[in-house]
């Protein structure tokens, strides 16, 4: 058949087939021109072919680079630097927002002094964190489009794809971490502080202020500018101060988002559906059943299980800075009606945050935190600022979401503790001591049992 005569389907495959060939730096501009027959943007097509045949130089690897250009892309739009003004009524109000919290906590100072960062410089400082949480939601979604694509290939193109493998991970991973880049780069157009999202996305001990969304927040507030930024910087170094304490802390938090995302599985039947259907001059159809979360399917016992885990964790540690911050901010006029726009905000979340839960499946929403506040309350008001904050020394310590529920068996505990009392016993120390005999017993017996049986009884 000669060239003329082929359709426009007939010259998608072909380039397929130069591609995996590796012949697609000789593709004829020309032959990219007749894919209009299907609707495909030539130069687009030249654009996609470029980026296939690098991807045959890869390791099968997602890349992570695509996540930042992306994300860096949509937080430099439209940011701006941070001006000598803006910097050092920052300093200012993290200074005494400082001395505020050496009154409210026993835990203390940063080492490192906190920031005014842009959009860009968060997203810079935050990626690292946001791929470890999602790398294991990528991989699954770049393993399955293998499988999916491969299961609804023509026959004659099965050769094709069975040795391109690799090649199909890897954009499939790609194809990920782009979108996860887009949800970054809108989530750096939201967040105020580095602990705005709840988990510490910041590295251990630093804290910062993103000031071009912190004017965002607080121009429809009608609050007094320099209230807001004292309030904002407490309780953004109270969360820091809390993480470079409890070291255990932050590795505890990721662990447990990882634990649920480890979960995640693709909805296979869902994905060879869309790609049976695929339309390459409509990539919006795949693009946006990665965003609105269609590919992952309902959670599983074991997830949801993680998920209550996981918010009764941030709702503890919101919790804990939410007392803090109102008990160190208590000299602001306006700390009750900042707080109150603080906690809707954190409940709320915004549609970048909406649509990171949508990518991954995870909502990072502390649904319990006005329970986990008033725990933390009755724990100050009862033993006091020192033995409450001790609770965070070790992680056999921090309170339980049976705590939350009811603090008063919480409260007592401490309270005897302080009297130098042993703590009343509990189901599971009953339990405990019921299971360390039952193993001395046994071991007893296994240790006496060859040497103290008469040979004669012994079985044959």
């Amino acid at each position: 058949m000669a060239d003329d005569d082929r359709s426009p389907e007939e010259e998608f495959q072909e380039l397929i087939r130069q591609l995996f060939g590796g012949g697609a730096d000789g593709i004829d501009p020309e032959q990219l021109s007749r894919l209009t027959g299907m609707g495909i943007d030539p130069a687009m097509m030249q654009t996609i072919m470029r980026n296939l045949q690098g991807a045959f130089e890869g390791d099968g690897e997602i890349s992570w680079d695509l996540a930042q250009r992306q994300a860096l892309h949509i937080a430099n739009q439209d940011g701006l630097g941070v001006t000598a003004g803006q910097r050092t009524d920052l300093d200012q109000a993290f200074a005494l927002a400082t001395l505020w919290l050496s009154e409210a906590t026993t835990i203390s100072e940063l080492a490192t002094s906190p920031r005014a960062l842009t959009r860009g410089g968060w997203v810079e400082a935050t990626l690292p964190v946001w791929q470890e949480l999602a790398e294991p939601v990528a991989t699954s979604i770049a393993d399955a489009l293998t499988t999916a694509l491969r299961d609804q290939a023509p026959d004659d193109m099965q050769s094709l794809v069975q040795g391109a493998g690799r090649l199909m991970r890897t954009v499939g991973g790609s194809l990920f971490a782009t979108q996860l880049g887009q949800v970054v780069g809108r989530l750096s157009l939201e967040v105020v502080s580095g602990g705005d999202v709840g988990i510490p996305l910041l590295p251990a001990g630093e804290a910062a202020i993103l000031p071009q969304n912190f004017a965002d927040f607080g121009r429809d507030l009608e609050i007094p500018e320099d209230q807001l930024a004292l309030y904002i910087a407490t309780r953004e170094l109270a969360h820091a101060r809390l993480f470079r304490h409890a070291r255990w802390l932050r590795l505890h938090v990721i662990s447990q988002i990882t634990e649920f995302a480890r979960g995640i599985h693709v909805d296979t039947e869902a994905l060879e559906e869309l790609a049976s259907r695929f339309d390459p001059s409509q990539p919006e159809e795949l693009r946006s059943a990665l965003e609105s979360g269609a590919l992952l399917p309902a959670r599983s016992e074991a997830q949801t299980a993680a998920l209550t885990r996981l918010e009764n964790l941030l709702a503890t540690i919101e919790g804990w800075v939410d007392v803090v911050t109102a008990s160190a901010t208590g000299r602001l006029p306006s700390a009750e009606r900042i707080a109150e726009a603080v906690r809707r905000r954190r409940a709320v979340g915004g549609p970048a945050e909406q649509a990171l839960g949508s990518l991954v499946g995870l909502e990072l929403r502390p649904r319990r935190m006005r329970e986990a506040a008033a725990m933390w309350r009755a724990v100050t008001d009862a033993v006091g600022v020192g033995a409450r904050d001790a609770l965070w020394d070790y992680p056999d310590l921090m309170p339980t979401s049976e705590d939350i529920d009811d603090p008063s068996g919480l409260v007592a505990r401490l309270q005897a503790r302080a009297r130098g009392e042993e703590p009343a016993r509990d189901a599971f120390d009953d339990a405990l001591e019921l299971l360390l005999a039952g193993d001395q017993d046994g071991g007893g017996s296994d240790r006496s049992g060859p040497e103290s049986t008469p040979d004669d009884e012994r079985p044959v």
